[in-house]
């Protein structure tokens, strides 16, 4: 399906401050970036760089004074995600060198403290995609979806804790309980045809049987028409925008639509 989607934000900044944005995709599996737009007001310079994990990141200095940074973009993406029940889990010692980084703890995906409850979920799984297709579906029937129960502070242990969150702490606990298995796992950042409400969107991915494989525990059943942004250990990597000085975010809006 062609997409047409975006987001806008606006922010006040009361001095000068130094931001880092993550707001480009790129073509990739699933997607091909047909065109896109990219307005900064008021006019700003911009550097561009790619990051160790392949995103585009903007360096910029925000301006006192009203902010606005719009991104609208064409995309051609793929209809279904890829699904491979029974595919093998790959040992340790012969994964890529790029995937190991994904079997360690990091900041929100305490994956040394879940081991216990991941082997509970996985009982009875085939080792590789099996295994976390039952972490997806654990996560997306014993986890209820509901705004405002977490915060930039939620980690994985929080929400295995206390049962709630929003897409950012499902992704967060799945990566964890995957690495907990040995499994390497991703977060993905992006957006998603038909997401109710409408938002930018956080995922998984896990790499079994030499490739990644999306994982999304906030839905019932596998759904395409994705566009990647960005991926990461976890959301410290994925930010949207991470600023160095004070800013208020006044406003955002998304949009994705299908484009005939």
């Amino acid at each position: 399906m062609k997409l047409f989607a975006g987001c806008e934000l606006i922010y006040d900044v009361p001095a000068p401050a130094p931001v880092v944005l993550m707001l480009r995709p790129r073509s990739g599996a699933g997607q091909w970036i047909i065109s896109e737009e990219y307005e900064i007001e008021p006019h700003t310079p911009v550097v561009e760089y790619t990051d160790t994990y392949g995103n585009l990141c903007q360096r910029l200095v925000a301006p006192a004074g009203p902010f606005k940074i719009r991104i609208s973009l064409t995309a051609e993406t793929a209809d279904a995600i890829d699904v491979a029940p029974g595919a093998p889990y790959v040992p340790v010692q012969d994964l890529p060198d790029d995937t190991l980084q994904f079997l360690l703890p990091s900041r929100y995906c305490q994956s040394d403290r879940l081991g216990p409850q991941a082997l509970d979920i996985t009982a009875g799984a085939i080792p590789g995609y099996d295994q976390v297709e039952a972490i997806r579906s654990w996560i997306q029937a014993h986890i209820t979806y509901q705004y405002g129960t977490s915060d930039a502070t939620t980690s994985a242990v929080d929400t295995a804790e206390k049962r709630m969150g929003v897409c950012r702490d499902f992704a967060h606990l799945g990566i964890a309980l995957c690495r907990s298995m040995s499994i390497p796992a991703r977060m993905v950042v992006g957006y998603l045809y038909q997401l109710d409400p409408m938002d930018l969107h956080a995922w998984f991915e896990a790499f079994i049987d030499g490739r990644w494989y999306t994982f999304d525990a906030t839905q019932k059943e596998p759904r395409g028409n994705r566009i990647v942004v960005a991926y990461g250990r976890d959301a410290a990597d994925v930010a949207l925008a991470t600023q160095y000085g004070p800013m208020t975010l006044q406003g955002m809006r998304v949009w994705v639509e299908e484009k005939k």
